[in-house]
């Protein structure tokens, strides 16, 4: 698992008490407009397609032809989230919930805000989990990120070199057949944004990661992409009359889509979860086309909910123990991750260390805060 544990967060009347739904009553108590239900459980017998209402008139898209469904992953799902086992569900936090379902219907992007390693990213994988949504697209922002790279790459040198190559091969005026594959399509890859705009039936999950490391304007530039659902790919519809179709690879791994006339429209609106440390403010015409939700660190029950998906088991004595001392340094120690309980429990029940007079210098050394405050020596 990356930094991102399952999450926790207070009541908004900061009471500290958490709205999970119990264990034995989830189904019971869930709210009818909630289709996903943050239990960490796949949906069974039924398809999202048919439980997902229509969109709001002024998020209707209309893109077409409709694409396959996309691949799955499970392995990178089980590897960021732990196997999906155990006798209880996950400790539900009713405000994330209520967050994903309303961007469900809204057609709209997620923006999560909170500290880093409290599981911003790991909802994404959540959600596409319960859902059965298929392979996660991830964008992970860096300051040179660019809308263009997240919806397509050309690569017009390589075609340039391929070109030459083929044209040294002229002799006696005969001019050869180009290789088999070699059209512009094959020049050209769909990033994840552009992956995810692909008309298919029920939404992609795509996630934008750590959006405060992009350049000032990258949020802007989002904008029109996010409002229209659309964007079109200048290197193909510069050659539409006599190329109207062509086939492009996509950000799944082995898998081509068909672009017409160079534009991809959406059909579905991509499920969109955008995550932030809150280290910059944004744009208020960003905000305004996201819902917001600021994930808090996760308590007591959610640890144990991570530590059991990863360790399969209930927590044992020493893991509870863990989780316990792992709250208690953290209220000492701001900045701790929840992955850096996983590896304390890894340590402690993997028999590779004694819990000794040593182990609380190890574990000062795994439980390193985040923060910019010094390390111990």
């Amino acid at each position: 698992m990356s930094a991102d544990g399952l999450s926790g967060a207070s009541t908004p009347d900061g009471t500290g008490q958490h709205s999970s739904l119990p264990d034995d009553s989830a189904d019971r108590n869930r709210p009818a407009w909630w289709i996903y239900r943050g239990t960490g459980r796949p949906l069974q017998d039924i398809e999202l397609r048919k439980l997902l209402p229509p969109p709001p008139p002024w998020r209707n898209f209309t893109g077409q032809p409709l694409q396959p469904s996309p691949p799955h992953d499970d392995e990178d799902l089980e590897r960021k989230l732990g196997p999906v086992s155990g006798p209880q569900p996950r400790h539900a936090d009713r405000r994330e919930v209520d967050a994903v379902n309303a961007v469900l219907y809204l057609r709209r992007p997620l923006l999560v805000t909170g500290k880093p390693g409290v599981g911003k990213s790991s909802l994404a994988y959540r959600i596409s989990r319960e859902l059965r949504l298929g392979r996660v697209l991830r964008w992970p922002i860096s300051s040179r990120s660019t809308l263009r790279e997240g919806l397509f790459e050309y690569d017009a040198i390589g075609r340039a070199q391929d070109a030459a190559a083929v044209r040294g091969t002229v002799g006696n005026g005969d001019v050869p057949d180009p290789p088999a594959g070699t059209g512009i399509g094959e020049y050209l890859q769909l990033g994840p944004l552009g992956t995810a705009l692909l008309p298919y039936e029920v939404p992609r999950v795509l996630l934008i990661d750590e959006l405060d490391k992009s350049d000032i304007d990258l949020p802007n530039d989002l904008l029109d992409v996010f409002e229209e659902g659309v964007y079109r790919i200048p290197e193909l519809v510069r050659v539409r009359a006599r190329e109207p179709h062509v086939r492009v690879h996509t950000a799944d791994p082995e898998e081509m889509a068909t672009i017409h006339g160079g534009q991809v429209r959406c059909r579905a609106f991509p499920l969109i979860i955008i995550t932030s440390n809150g280290e910059r403010e944004f744009p208020p015409a960003f905000l305004r086309r996201c819902l917001r939700f600021t994930m808090h660190e996760p308590d007591e029950n959610n640890l144990a909910d991570m530590v059991t998906a990863h360790f399969k088991n209930s927590p044992d004595e020493r893991a509870t123990v863990m989780i316990r001392n792992f709250l208690e340094y953290r209220e000492v120690h701001s900045g701790l991750a929840a992955d850096q309980l996983l590896n304390a429990v890894f340590l402690a029940t993997s028999g590779a260390q004694t819990l000794d007079s040593s182990w609380e210098k190890l574990l000062d050394l795994v439980w390193q805060r985040l923060s910019a405050e010094a390390a111990p020596e």
